[in-house]
């Protein structure tokens, strides 16, 4: 059974979601507080059961949901999915909430069904590195390859000498349309609407702030650079491996590279 900890400080709308959560076969805890919530995470963390999912309202009595998801990810890395649940919609929250390590941006006119349903998806990624998750059938890791690898099932990439690290769902995206257009221009109107999705609307602007956080994290994360160069005016290209026959095929990819799950 998954794990989620809901945390909102509205008791109506948290019972609510636990209730629901619970009646679909969840494992649910809700809080109201950050402290709340960290005292939840931590007696999980002694118990080496880490929730898969947290979904997390953004004005708290005690602090405020950006610098919680941030502190989540400073501590925890990719163990927790996390979903913001908010009333806040506009442009600017959700771009500076995927950057504080939400991978999932909601808005409170939700439905039941549809946190459901998101926090199912998310799951699917969460399965693999969440303690408090029930694995399934999930593939090893692949072993070390003369290119990149994306696995569309488990949104993990994987370096040339065979460094791997889990994307979030808009970075998953964007490498997934780049390798599915491999050694060829993506152009920055195809890769924004690849992006695009009720949550999150992008443009020009965001786009580069997107790959350019992308590029770091690859570097950080692996130690080697993501082969994505800038076509000046045009878009962007994935490219081919060194020494890699023209036309060939390049680069490995597992299931439909062209969107996120």
């Amino acid at each position: 059974m998954h794990s989620v900890l809901v945390i909102e400080d509205d008791e109506g709308p948290r019972t609510d979601l636990v209730d629901y959560l619970a009646l679909k076969d969840f494992q649910v805890t809700g809080a109201g507080t950050t402290a709340a919530a960290w005292a939840v995470l931590d007696q999980a963390e002694r118990d080496g059961a880490l929730p898969a999912v947290i979904v997390l309202d953004l004005s708290l009595p005690d602090g405020h949901g950006f610098d919680f998801a941030r502190e989540v990810r400073r501590r925890h890395g990719l163990a927790c999915g996390i979903i913001m649940l908010t009333g806040f919609s506009s442009v600017d929250d959700k771009v500076e909430g995927l950057a504080s390590g939400a991978d999932i941006y909601l808005v409170k006119h939700a439905s039941l069904r549809e946190i459901e349903a998101n926090i199912r998806s998310l799951l699917r990624r969460v399965d693999e590195s969440a303690p408090g998750g029930v694995p399934a059938a999930v593939p090893p890791p692949p072993p070390p390859a003369p290119d990149w690898h994306l696995d569309t099932t488990t949104w993990r990439l994987t370096s040339p000498q065979g460094a791997t690290t889990l994307l979030t769902a808009t970075e998953y995206a964007c490498v997934a349309k780049l390798m599915g257009n491999r050694g060829a221009v993506t152009s920055r109107a195809d890769l924004i609407a690849a992006l695009d999705r009720p949550s999150m609307r992008y443009n020009d602007r965001n786009l580069d702030g997107l790959i350019s956080r992308l590029r770091r994290k690859v570097v950080q994360s692996l130690g080697e650079e993501l082969p994505v160069s800038v076509i000046y005016g045009v878009g962007y290209t994935f490219r081919p491996a060194t020494g890699a026959a023209a036309g060939a095929p390049t680069g490995t990819a597992t299931g439909d590279a062209t969107a996120a799950p």
